[in-house]
């Protein structure tokens, strides 16, 4: 029996190294790796991404602040190719040909503009768009010119090399720092918590003039902060936020950024040297301009219950880039770290009967779990979702804290497997012995 030639692979192509591209290719590549294609069904499995490395995304502001090593939490992408049996190709999609099922990959260039990678196209038979999201800016003036961002590994870095840099005039020059973040929710009070944790270590390292000279404010555009938990959560929060020494302003509306800080609707201004904009939720503004596919005005891509786009039955979009609305429901599903996990752990689930057996996938039917927010070492809450006994309930103090330590145990078993997945945990335990709490280089 003659082995079927490569090109006549099914060729499934994952857009988006994020908490669900991940976890789709490394899981379906592993399940796949081992089996020849004359034997059983053996797609090739590809993911795209211009990033080198993986970080979940709920840990970014940890990146950010330094209170975490980067170094250990991140997942370098040609690593993970080789252990899960997928191919990795680096690079941006900046277009789609839908007519012969082929994607366009940008150039890749280093920093001091010497090309790296020359653009390229790579054929699909079953597209997956996961490539996450970013803050918006609601056209503010002044955003993109003056606050950061932390949306991605290398923005989190950035900021902290930022950060750091402005600490050390601090304790050198004798300067005061004023941070402005823009958006109370998970992502900003989240930061705000763990700014507070890093001056507090880098005290106790030495820089006692710290506490001082570094103000932190945190700005809502609405009447309270974690809009999307309950009114006790956000109460308690705030009211946390506050003994820590930070600035909580809300039904503020941000109307311009400058380069000392911001000014509001009311006529206020916010001084600020260091600007940050977590405020918002959209999707890359590319996906608006992929060969006729629907986006709403966040440019997400619209999709049907079974997870496909709803112009081109072979191109599926998952997590923060898609729109869905369940039959019934009055307002999409939310941009969240747990839609994304469930709906690429349907499209794990469903997948190859789709492709062999021409077998429909089901409608994804979401299942709220709850949700989790951490303000580092001083205390996490979380809400218990629509399911369960106990549904409808809040936790808070140690018990949250270990639940949203176990999500980030959960999504690290999801990629490298139970065992591996566990000797990661156990790294991390060593290492939070062995080395400093902050970053210190």
């Amino acid at each position: 029996m003659r082995q079927p030639k490569e090109w006549q692979r099914h060729r499934v192509v994952v857009v988006g190294g994020g908490v669900a591209g991940l976890a789709i290719a490394s899981t379906l590549g592993r399940r796949w790796k081992h089996r020849e294609p004359m034997f059983s069904f053996s797609p090739s499995m590809t993911l795209i991404d211009a990033d080198s490395a993986h970080v979940w995304k709920p840990m970014l502001h940890t990146i950010a602040a330094g209170t975490c090593d980067v170094s250990q939490q991140q997942t370098t992408y040609l690593a993970q190719a080789r252990d899960a049996g997928f191919i990795y190709e680096p690079g941006e999609l900046c277009g789609l040909d839908r007519a012969v099922r082929e994607v366009a990959i940008a150039p890749l260039y280093e920093r001091d503009g010497r090309l790296l990678v020359p653009a390229r196209h790579v054929k699909y038979d079953t597209l997956i768009l996961a490539v996450g999201s970013r803050a918006n800016d609601y056209a503010t003036p002044g955003v993109n010119e003056h606050c950061l961002t932390i949306d991605s590994r290398r923005q989190a870095e950035a900021f902290n090399r930022e950060v750091r840099d402005r600490m050390l005039q601090c304790v050198k020059l004798g300067q005061e720092l004023s941070i402005a973040i823009v958006g109370g929710g998970a992502t900003g009070v989240e930061l705000a918590a763990e700014l507070v944790q890093l001056i507090e270590a880098s005290s106790a390292y030495g820089a006692r003039q710290l506490a001082g000279t570094i103000a932190i404010t945190l700005i809502e555009s609405g009447p309270r902060l974690l809009s999307a938990f309950p009114k006790d959560i956000s109460s308690a929060t705030r009211l946390r936020l506050g003994a820590m020494g930070i600035r909580v302003i809300t039904n503020a509306r941000v109307n311009g950024a400058h380069a000392d800080g911001f000014t509001l609707d009311d006529g206020r201004r916010i001084p600020a040297s260091l600007k940050v904009w977590a405020a918002g939720v959209k999707a890359p503004d590319f996906l608006t301009r992929l060969d006729g596919l629907e986006t709403n005005g966040c440019n997400q891509l619209l999709i049907l219950p079974s997870l496909c786009t709803t112009l081109d039955p072979n191109i599926y979009a998952v997590g923060d880039c898609a729109s869905l609305t369940p039959p019934g429901a009055s307002r999409p599903l939310p941009p969240t770290a747990q839609v994304a996990h469930q709906q690429a752990q349907h499209l794990i689930r469903h997948l190859k009967k789709d492709i062999v057996d021409s077998i429909p996938i089901p409608d994804f039917i979401y299942r709220d779990f709850g949700s989790l927010v951490s303000l580092g070492n001083y205390n996490a809450y979380g809400s218990l979702g629509q399911l369960g006994l106990f549904k409808g309930g809040t936790i808070h103090g140690r018990l949250a804290r270990l639940s949203h330590s176990l999500l980030y145990r959960s999504h690290q078993s999801s990629l490298h497997g139970f065992y591996r997945g566990g000797l990661l945990w156990l790294v991390d335990r060593l290492s939070a012995r062995l080395r400093p709490s902050i970053r210190l280089d």
